[in-house]
């Protein structure tokens, strides 16, 4: 039979001690988060019958996940990032808001302070014309009624032909495949970048670690993340997974959602790569469009704040 002492009146007197109840100082939330989470700790021990060997080799992995930093990686991997959109939308029907483009998870590759252009962008930095195709990507920002929303922030990032990031990846330049491009009057913002590639968690890495534990890959479908805001506008983060990818709906971290598929159309044309300023022929084309909800509040026309990398810093 199954010890169990967590409920005991001595044992929870030292989960509060330990949580900080008995004194005045610190905060009350984080006490009463740290409180569950030694309560909810305690109890996963006994129901299971954690070993003492597993739980240090636990603490190991954990250490080992943070030196790696890859706890970001491992959040939406289990599901957890996508929990939390779900639970949101729920939130959001709860309150009688619906409509615009859906959300997804942010991930962990977001940079700050890319540069600002106004209606149109040049985001790669030319270095990998040798095996990329050239990729065109435009669309339209609107409110839920559908008139053009100008002057907002179209935020976006992606990987390049090696499923690599900027920043996080030494080799590329600074803000590589990162811009913030302001809509002009007709709510348009236009890029010329590169098709990105998916990519997989470091097999060698502590999240891959875990996924091999529970049979699973750590592949993502190539894809395109947004930060999206305006004035009077809610906040949105989402991105697109790219159709005909072979991981679209087999994305290890939960991103695909309906609505968030970017139909992209590869071209073979030398004279209309060349009236597009391409060398060869062959380019592709990506358009998608973005709705955005009235903000119920000004707090809502803000992003998280979710600590992310900053160049330089």
């Amino acid at each position: 039979m199954t010890v169990k002492v967590s409920h005991t009146a001595a044992m929870q007197d030292l989960f509060k001690e330990a949580a900080g109840l008995n004194n005045d100082q610190g905060s009350p939330r984080v006490k009463q988060i740290m409180l569950r989470l030694i309560n909810d700790a305690a109890k996963l021990i006994e129901d299971l019958e954690i070993t003492e060997d597993e739980f240090w080799k636990t603490v190991d992995y954990l250490n080992r996940l943070g030196g790696r930093n890859e706890v970001g990686l491992l959040v939406p991997g289990l599901g957890l990032e996508h929990f939390l959109d779900v639970l949101q939308d729920a939130k959001d029907a709860q309150a009688g808001l619906s409509g615009g483009t859906p959300r997804t998870i942010e991930g962990p590759l977001y940079v700050a302070g890319a540069p600002v252009v106004e209606g149109e962008a040049r985001m790669d930095d030319g270095t990998e014309l040798d095996q990329a195709t050239v990729m065109f990507l435009d669309g339209v920002v609107t409110d839920t009624q559908g008139q053009p929303v100008a002057g907002a922030v179209v935020d976006l990032w992606h990987a390049n032909t090696q499923g690599n990031y900027s920043y996080f990846d030494k080799s590329q330049s600074d803000y590589n495949l990162r811009r913030r491009i302001v809509t002009d009057a007709e709510g348009r913002y236009r890029a010329r970048s590169i098709v990105p590639c998916g990519y997989g968690c470091a097999p060698d890495g502590p999240t891959q670690e875990c996924l091999d534990l529970l049979g699973r890959h750590g592949q993502r479908p190539a894809h395109i993340h947004f930060f999206i805001s305006a004035l009077g506008h809610r906040h949105l983060t989402t991105q697109i997974n790219l159709a005909g990818e072979k991981y679209l709906w087999d994305d290890f971290a939960y991103a695909t959602r309906d609505g968030l598929v970017g139909d992209i159309q590869f071209v073979e044309d030398e004279a209309a790569a060349r009236d597009r300023g391409v060398d060869g022929k062959r380019f592709a084309t990506l358009t998608f469009d973005f709705v955005l909800q009235q903000a119920p509040s000004a707090k809502a026309e803000q992003r998280s704040a979710r600590p992310r990398a900053l160049q330089g810093a």
